[in-house]
């Protein structure tokens, strides 16, 4: 048991550095990652797809990144849109971790990228332990999910530094009581924002852009409780909903990419995460 938990510590550890080197080069060139996580079937790639074709309305350089086990169905969806989408397959791994990450950034990335939306696996247990370098972690519940969802899921929830309701046109059909809701967030994650949205109706569509281009203009993200600790404030910190360590890194990328400038592999960041980026932007 004890080496059990001494190797997810390490391998934890070992992202963590690896997310830290990932920040702080995407940040010197000028883009900023948001991390979305939630729960199989949440409306997290309908409400993206809105997110992304307003952020082309308004010219804002962002690109898109999804994880799924199989299938490229929501690269197909996002590249709708007509901004850079790549489909990443983790061959049955639960979540991304920051070294593959960073390795299908290289020779991807356009180098005006200024948000790169990260649609992480579905699953609100193993990716909420993994930092992925962002800037902006939200996560997804939709209406259909109960009222509940927050306390099952607590280091989802707790680590979240923005929270959106989706499917709120559904919401009185299924009976979705927003006030339990938003005080079982509270109850995890004191003074986390909560926006319901709808990417049928558009209720909320542009919150999450809005949000991650306060972020990138320097504005600072809620800071939840439980990444907080006595010394300063860390990366994320690590409780888990039940352990699971994952020392893998997969390489299988199946890109759908869009003309543009990228990370050129001279000058990428390599599957450790480390090593240099493009040169900041001007």
């Amino acid at each position: 048991m004890c080496r059990a938990v001494d190797l997810q510590q390490a391998v934890l550890a070992k992202n963590d550095a690896s997310a830290r080197t990932l920040r702080t080069r995407l940040t010197e060139r000028g883009t900023t990652v948001v991390n979305l996580l939630s729960s199989p079937g949440s409306g997290k790639t309908a409400l993206l797809e809105r997110e992304l074709l307003l952020a082309r309305e308004r010219s804002v350089p962002v690109a898109a990144l999804t994880a799924d086990l199989a299938t490229e169905n929501d690269a197909t969806r996002l590249a709708r849109s007509g901004v850079p989408v790549k489909q990443v397959l983790t061959d049955g791994l639960c979540h991304l971790e920051a070294g593959m990450l960073a390795g299908h950034l290289v020779g991807w990335l356009p180098d005006d990228t200024r948000v790169l939306f990260v649609e992480n696996v579905g699953n609100l247990v193993c990716p909420a332990s993994y930092d992925l370098g962002e800037t902006l972690r939200v996560v997804l519940a939709s209406v259909t999910e109960g009222e509940d969802k927050p306390l099952k899921y607590p280091t989802a929830f707790g680590l979240a530094q923005l929270v959106l309701v989706t499917k709120t046109d559904i919401a009185d059909a299924v009976e979705f009581d927003e006030a339990a809701f938003r005080a079982n967030v509270e109850r995890v994650n004191p003074g986390v924002e909560v926006v319901l949205t709808s990417a049928r109706d558009g209720r909320g569509v542009g919150a999450l852009l809005d949000r991650t281009l306060a972020a990138a203009g320097g504005a600072t993200p809620h800071v939840p409780v439980m990444a907080r600790r006595p010394e300063g404030l860390h990366d994320h910190a690590h409780p888990h909903d039940h352990p699971h360590a994952h020392p893998h890194d997969h390489s299988h990328a199946h890109p759908h990419q869009h003309p543009g400038a990228g990370l050129g592999s001279a000058e990428g960041v390599g599957a450790d995460g480390h090593g240099p980026l493009a040169a900041p932007r001007p």
